[in-house]
């Protein structure tokens, strides 16, 4: 019944306003409740490089039940734990990483950049200072940060070889079922020397990437890799295997050569993967 529901609402055309709706009211409240509830901590610290608030300690983001036991007992760097929202603006530590690569580390002004599943920090960010196109297989849900959005598969890009300066797609590929080809669109559709951003959950503690491909079910999704949409659990040498595959030249900052960063409230052991085009 409440898939039927759904697809009724998408013929109808307000599926995707709705949700964004519903989605917006959620954030605006958890924003409202944080920023009261976090006055207390305000102070050094932590500093947010998104609204450049500064507090004692930033919010925690923990995963729901259903995705806990995955998550956990495959160690997964998956942009859960302490001191992950900011409580004024409830930027990510994910969102807060990217950024800071863009604004120390990768040149991006005046570039041409295709932004994949749009973060509203992200794009904010980069929309006045570069020419962004965004992009999803369901931008519906996207209007909100970018009206003008574009429908894009990952996996077959409508866009010319060689068309953008740097390709962003932060957590994207892990719900991807068929990522190589993904990475290879992304791949021809950067220019020589391109950049690409292209961040995922991750663990260093499993021997090989878990994926059972053909899996369909939500329930099941969660159980295995932590989240419903989600098609696998990547372990961090085969992912960057996978990117070198298809031509990427692939160098890891580990999490300690991200040290001037910890002020920002960064993703406790996360690396971050700078990846070329050569």
């Amino acid at each position: 019944m409440k898939e039927a529901f759904k697809q009724i609402l998408t013929r109808l055309h307000i599926y995707h306003p709705l949700q964004s709706f519903y989605r917006r009211q959620l954030f605006e409240r958890k924003k409202k409740s944080l920023q009261k509830l976090y006055a207390a901590y305000k102070g050094k610290g932590f500093t947010c490089n998104v609204c450049f608030a500064q507090y004692e300690k930033m919010a925690p983001d923990l995963p729901s039940q259903i995705n806990k036991s995955a998550l956990e007992k495959n160690k997964v760097i998956a942009g859960y734990g302490e001191n992950i929202l900011c409580p004024n603006c409830l930027s990510t530590a994910r969102e807060r990483l990217v950024l800071l690569m863009l604004q120390h580390d990768i040149p991006f002004a005046g570039k041409k950049i295709l932004l994949l599943s749009p973060e509203k920090n992200i794009y904010t960010f980069l929309k006045d200072k570069a020419f962004v196109i965004t992009a999803d297989i369901s931008p519906g849900f996207y209007r909100s940060i970018d009206a003008g959005i574009r429908k894009e598969d990952a996996r077959a890009f409508q866009f010319e070889n060689h068309s953008f300066d740097i390709v962003i797609a932060n957590h994207v590929l892990e719900h991807i079922p068929q990522d190589a080809a993904a990475m290879k669109e992304m791949y021809r559709v950067l220019k020589a020397g391109g950049r690409a951003i292209l961040q995922v959950p991750y663990s260093v503690e499993i021997p090989g990437t878990i994926e059972t491909p053909g899996i369909h079910d939500a329930a099941m999704q969660s159980a295995l890799y932590g989240q419903k949409d989600h098609v696998r659990i990547y372990q961090l040498q085969d992912y960057i295997k996978r990117l070198q595959l298809v031509g990427f030249q692939v160098e890891e900052w580990n999490y300690e050569r991200l040290k001037p960063f910890y002020k920002n409230a960064i993703q406790q052991g996360e690396s971050f993967l700078m990846i070329q085009k050569i």
